[in-house]
């Protein structure tokens, strides 16, 4: 077997992860030079080559496809191994990797962890911000952000927010011209910005009232995968849109925007911090969530 120094396959996972080498050196903390070097030397050892290398871009090869799926889970383990030796519970430390929607941070929950990140100076935070539903187990992270509704029924959750609520939403400009819908149904004739989610599906706009809960859609005109890019469209006077409330509550009291169906609209669980279960959280996962959750 080939004699690999362990820092070389960190800088192979590194540029993997960026495809960069000049991004991996940034956040390996070394020059540009050295990260290409250890791979470049890695390559000649093993005798195969890792990446295809353009000047414009980087790409795994097929043997560099599978050299990472089968190293990432081992340095995985190997991190946590570590910050598991110098997480003590009087002082909380180590790498906390963390799968956040980007709405969540939007209404403040970056805030919140940057409380935290000074509150508990030695833990390292990676925050991923994605909206794609993610399997926290299998990516590697310690633990995700997400509404209540949408987390799996075998992950332990707390609640770190009050519920929610959606709000149908258009400029004053918008209701004079197309008129204000008294019913969810009157929508269905007025253009609409929509949401589509990472699985390819459109988010159903949900109505509840008197015992009787629907979804039905405006016809579309705008199909964006992003909320603030569907919040900047209806402030141009695009089209009706629908989008969490706390989301909109300033432009409403502004008069940017104007709220319509506040009786047809449910309420539901809001974001929840959830991790596997186990018998023994690291201390400062456990830190995490007593300082989410107090809040």
């Amino acid at each position: 077997m080939p004699r690999v120094d362990l820092a070389d396959l960190d800088h192979f996972l590194a540029v993997a992860r960026t495809f960069s080498f000049r991004a991996a050196a940034r956040g390996l903390g070394v020059s540009p030079s050295a990260v290409s070097h250890a791979v470049s030397g890695l390559e000649a050892r093993l005798g195969v080559r890792l990446f295809n290398r353009s000047t414009r871009s980087v790409a795994l090869t097929e043997a560099g496809s599978r050299l990472v799926e089968r190293l990432s889970p081992a340095f995985d383990a190997i991190r946590g191994a570590l910050d598991e030796a110098v997480d003590r519970p009087e002082r909380p430390a180590g790498r906390l990797r963390l799968s956040v929607p980007r709405s969540a941070l939007a209404l403040g929950l970056d805030r919140r962890l940057a409380d935290f990140c000074r509150a508990y100076p030695d833990v390292e935070l990676e925050i991923v911000v994605d909206e794609v539903r993610v399997d926290i187990v299998a990516e590697g992270f310690d633990a995700g952000i997400r509404i209540g509704e949408l987390l799996d029924r075998d992950m332990i959750a707390v609640a770190i927010g009050p519920t929610l609520r959606l709000a149908v939403v258009a400029t004053p400009g918008f209701f004079d011209l197309h008129g204000r819908p008294a019913t969810p149904q009157a929508l269905e004739a007025m253009p609409g910005l929509l949401r589509r989610f990472s699985d390819g599906s459109l988010y159903r706009w949900e109505f509840e009232r008197d015992g009787r809960a629907f979804t039905l859609l405006p016809r579309p005109r705008v199909i964006v995968d992003d909320g603030s890019t569907l919040l900047e469209m209806a402030l141009t006077g695009l089209g009706v849109t629908c989008l969490l409330s706390d989301y909109v509550v300033a432009d409403i009291a502004a008069g940017r925007l104007e709220e319509v169906l506040v009786d047809w609209m449910p309420t539901f669980a809001g974001f929840h911090l959830h991790h596997p279960s186990r018998r023994q959280m690291r201390p400062a996962l456990r830190a995490l969530v007593d300082h989410l959750s107090r809040r």
